[in-house]
């Protein structure tokens, strides 16, 4: 039987001394508030004393990635609350068929449900931002690289864009990263590119995750911006999210949750093959940023449909020390589930020319 390390905090908690719900909102420091969340993630994913130990050495490492700064912060529904909802609308996550295939709690199989059913799937998306635990608040202020770390640690990877974009569209495609157009080319004229390419091969087909026209009031897109943020500071922004999976009707078809609002989430963009995470590189691509956040009801900074592709925002290469972090950025993993994966993604990597991208407009 596995021994589980508990501090004295959680030790508190699990006797029932500090309920979760209440401390977790009036939270004085960073640390207490990782410290409720370490227990949470080892309790619900299964994960061993060492896993926990590397998670613990990433956070640490960062000084400010967790739920939000706890002096600026202010949630606008709290864990509790989201799960009396979900409750009393009868509404339970857990979904035994997804872990069998994806042998992981909260992950889905990504696959085309036009021509594929679930059990065909190569991989499998977290459910809900990290730390992918329904009615918890996601993780943000971590970059790229530490999003990459801890997906790595979990036995997962950061997921390449096109399987966040499959993921919040309701069906996977084929990757179109249109690499045979890119040789030669410097990072950033290569991204701009593609970019291009991509969305006016996808704009005329635009969709979100709950359907195909932008909606209010669908997802967690409703809180608001701490008054003076100047748009990244620890100080000044607060993390004002929703708990994940509070708005249940917020999902794709293929049961994934959070996609649109809440926090945008960090993917890989591959330049290469040797850089796509599907394929089993450690070495990975560029950043790239998805979704949208939690404002979006009253201010929408961007698009934010499944496919769009966003401008090269802070860039850099996922593995870079410096890689962005902010307020209302997070991260979901995907995890490869068969080792054919390789063989197949290899065979359907399928480049866009400009004049077949004229053709799907």
């Amino acid at each position: 039987m596995r021994a589980v390390r508990i501090s004295s905090l959680g030790l508190l908690i699990l006797l029932g001394l500090v309920r979760f719900d209440t401390f977790s909102a009036s939270c004085q420091s960073l640390e207490q508030q990782n410290e409720i969340l370490f227990q949470q993630i080892q309790r619900e994913h299964g994960l061993s004393d060492q896993q926990m130990d590397e998670i613990r050495k990433i956070f640490a490492g960062s000084r400010i990635m967790g739920q939000g700064n706890p002096a600026v912060t202010q949630h606008p529904v709290t864990p509790n609350e989201c799960k009396v909802k979900l409750s009393n609308s009868g509404i339970h996550y857990e979904n035994p068929q997804f872990v069998k295939i994806c042998k992981a709690k909260y992950m889905a199989p990504l696959y085309d449900p036009s021509k594929e059913k679930p059990e065909d799937a190569m991989a499998c998306i977290d459910q809900f931002e990290f730390p992918d635990i329904p009615c918890t608040y996601p993780v943000v202020w971590v970059k790229a690289r530490e999003a990459a770390e801890i997906c790595w640690v979990m036995g997962k990877r950061l997921c390449d864009a096109h399987e966040w974009e499959g993921a919040c569209s309701g069906d996977l495609e084929p990757p179109d990263y249109d690499f045979a157009h890119l040789l030669g080319l410097a990072p950033e004229e290569a991204i701009h590119r593609m970019r291009n390419l991509h969305n006016r091969a996808d704009s005329a087909t635009k969709s979100w995750s709950y359907g195909p026209t932008y909606q209010t009031g669908i997802c967690a897109t409703a809180s608001k911006k701490t008054p003076g943020c100047n748009g990244g500071s620890w100080t000044g922004c607060g993390s004002n999210t929703y708990p994940t999976g509070d708005f249940p009707a917020c999902k794709s078809k293929l049961d994934i949750y959070d996609l649109n609002g809440n926090a945008a989430e960090h993917m890989n963009l591959p330049l290469n093959e040797g850089e796509m995470s599907s394929l089993g590189s450690k070495t990975l691509g560029y950043t790239e940023m998805k979704g949208s956040w939690f404002i979006f009801d009253t201010y929408r900074a961007h698009d934010d449909w499944c496919r769009w592709r966003a401008p090269f925002w802070h860039g850099t290469r996922v593995m870079d020390e410096h890689s962005h972090a902010n307020y209302h950025l997070s991260f979901r993993c995907c995890k490869t589930i068969k080792s054919e994966s390789t063989e197949k993604h290899t065979s359907t990597v399928t480049p866009r020319s400009d004049e077949e991208s004229s053709k799907k407009e």
